[in-house]
């Protein structure tokens, strides 16, 4: 099973449904359990047949072995504090791109202390294996099932395991290809595209999303 914290956002909600019409069982998890089951029976009447519940962000956690993060930024750390040990052994996916919005510039990447969102996530849950992921796929585009996805899903872990876990998760849902970027370290690299293509989709009123040619 696995479960999406702060999952009532668009992202959380996209991936998500995707994954659960792939086959997977999947829990919306959020502070509030009534929003939870609000976004679980949204996503039901999208995919009837489908496995999807809603709980609190602690039992959903608790009962998953692979946990995403798809929050804002800004509620990252306190959600991770929130569930206390129950991320311990666990694949943590963080989707998270810290960004602001800036009159006359658009979006701007946010300055991370520890580097990237996804190593402050691994310092904060030090027993999880934490993997970044699916930063630059359009939550949009996600939840609109009748909507052929075409790009590639750059993935960074310093666990190899965990990272292949990911890899194959993003295999089930067509045409997208996992990318293996290497070690977390270089999840700011990709962090900070979301940005950038937050603009270029502003600009041409699309959803870019990134190919990695040549591999």
């Amino acid at each position: 099973m696995l479960a999406f914290l702060g999952g009532t956002g668009p992202e959380g909600k996209g991936l998500a449904l995707r994954l659960a019409m792939a086959g997977e069982s999947v829990i919306i998890g959020s502070r509030d359990a009534g929003r939870a089951q609000e976004a679980a029976e949204e996503l039901l009447a999208l995919a009837p047949n489908a496995s999807i519940s809603g709980a609190v962000n602690a039992d959903a956690a608790a009962q998953c072995e692979v946990v995403f993060l798809t929050m804002p930024y800004s509620g990252m750390s306190p959600t991770i504090e929130g569930v206390g040990d129950t991320l311990a052994g666990k694949t943590l996916v963080t989707v998270i791109a810290p960004m602001r919005f800036e009159r006359g510039v658009g979006a701007i990447a946010e300055d991370v202390a520890a580097g990237s969102a996804a190593q402050e996530a691994q310092a904060a849950a030090t027993d999880a294996r934490v993997v970044a992921a699916f930063q630059n796929v359009s939550a949009e585009e996600l939840l609109k099932p009748g909507v052929t996805l075409d790009e590639d899903v750059v993935i960074c872990s310093d666990d190899a395991d965990a990272k292949t876990t990911v890899m194959d998760l993003t295999r089930k849902i067509p045409n997208l290809r996992p990318v293996d970027a290497g070690a977390l370290y270089n999840a700011r690299y990709v962090e900070q595209i979301t940005p950038l293509l937050v603009n270029i989709n502003r600009i041409h009123r699309a959803h870019s999303g990134v190919r990695i040619t040549g591999v």
